[in-house]
């Protein structure tokens, strides 16, 4: 069995690697089709420290090969969308429909693989970017065939953490405005999600151009060009202002009523929060270092009621969130196919992660199984 593995010092196709049967409560997935994301190259740029050697990938679609013998909901031919989220299911926060909360959910390294014969990690309890990986069966979400694994491979991380911010930590809603940093695969499902919830404003912030074609293609009416001599928060404010003769009003009133950060940068995160009116939202989806602070006034805070919230994966509970999405992609509703820039096979993923740091893509998609008639 081949995958992505990150040894500690480079990442690599490895040929020897081996996974373990499912456990009672487990399910082994053979992967179609696996999302690139930032958050692997995390692991390989250091951002997130991870016990190696890894196996990568960690938003991903497939068929379910084997189900362990407490497993119910799925099996085997089953076509499931795969999520990280390996919540416990038991404590108060499974049982309150906030799995992201769980604290048995983050993180879970194991070593269900092995490479050459000696134990290898797991990512996110995930390793997508193999031919085959073992999960929780709660990771599993059956879906209808008809959907695409290419595309649905996306809904996983990317998908859910986009729709899932607004969705699941925002009140947005009819008539509202928004400002959402980063035009990449998260940020355009914020965007969309803006437009599946009535938003009449959707402020797209990105320094690269060309990418304002995603922008307006998934629902941004506006697009401002960030970077080297723009002030970005006044830019959006002109396109929002107070009033007819004032751009900005007492302790900062006109602006958006809700500002996402797909990027993760202290900078973007205060520019989110200096561009928001009254009783507006910032929330914070991208991830920085661990370290990373912000440096925000209080008084944007205290005086008008501004909010400054945290979004993990969307704070998605797969189980609904998961079919809900597909539900809105059958009825036009939500795109998936349109986020596929390109697909590469999995020995192609240097020139995916390429692709991906010049710009090229919104998602790039490795095909790591090819599906035969059936």
């Amino acid at each position: 069995m081949k995958g992505l593995v990150y040894d500690g010092e480079k990442a690599a196709i490895r040929d020897g690697l081996e996974v373990r049967d499912p456990e009672a409560t487990e399910v082994k997935v053979r992967i179609v089709a696996a999302g690139l994301c930032h958050s692997d190259l995390s692991v390989i740029d250091g951002t997130i420290p991870w016990p190696v050697p890894a196996v990568l990938g960690h938003e991903g679609a497939g068929l379910v090969e084997q189900v362990g013998s407490a497993v119910r909901h799925v099996k085997p031919g089953d076509h499931v969308v795969l999520h990280t989220v390996a919540s416990c299911g038991l404590c108060k926060w499974c049982n309150q429909g906030k799995p992201a909360w769980c604290r048995a959910s983050l993180g879970n390294p194991s070593q269900p693989f092995t490479l050459d014969g000696e134990p290898a990690w797991n990512f996110a309890s995930a390793s997508f970017f193999s031919e085959y990986t073992v999960v929780r069966g709660y990771q599993c979400v059956p879906i209808a065939k008809d959907v695409p694994l290419e595309s649905a491979c996306l809904i996983g991380c990317g998908v859910l953490t986009g729709v899932g911010s607004v969705f699941n930590r925002t009140e947005l809603g009819l008539g509202d405005t928004a400002a959402v940093f980063g035009v990449g695969g998260v940020g355009l499902n914020v965007i969309q999600a803006c437009k599946v919830k009535g938003a009449s404003r959707i402020i797209a912030v990105d320094t690269m151009p060309e990418k304002e074609k995603w922008a307006r293609g998934f629902g941004a009416t506006d697009f401002v060009k960030a970077g080297e001599g723009v002030d970005t928060v006044q830019a959006v404010r002109e396109l929002l202002p107070f009033s007819a003769e004032q751009v900005t009003g007492i302790m900062g009133a006109g602006g958006v009523d809700y500002a996402f950060d797909c990027v993760g940068h202290p900078d973007v995160l205060n520019n989110a929060l200096e561009m928001l009116d009254w009783g507006g939202t910032a929330v914070i989806i991208g991830v920085p270092p661990p370290t990373a602070t912000v440096p925000a006034r209080i008084g944007n805070l205290t005086h008008v009621e501004r909010t400054l919230t945290g979004s993990r994966a969307g704070s998605h509970r797969p189980h609904t969130d998961i079919p809900l999405i597909v539900d809105l992609y059958r009825q036009g509703l939500l795109k998936l196919d349109e986020l596929v820039t390109a697909k590469y096979g999995l020995d192609e993923w240097e020139t995916a992660v390429h692709d991906l740091h010049e710009g090229k893509l919104a998602r790039g998609v490795l095909e790591v199984a090819r599906l035969t008639s059936g």
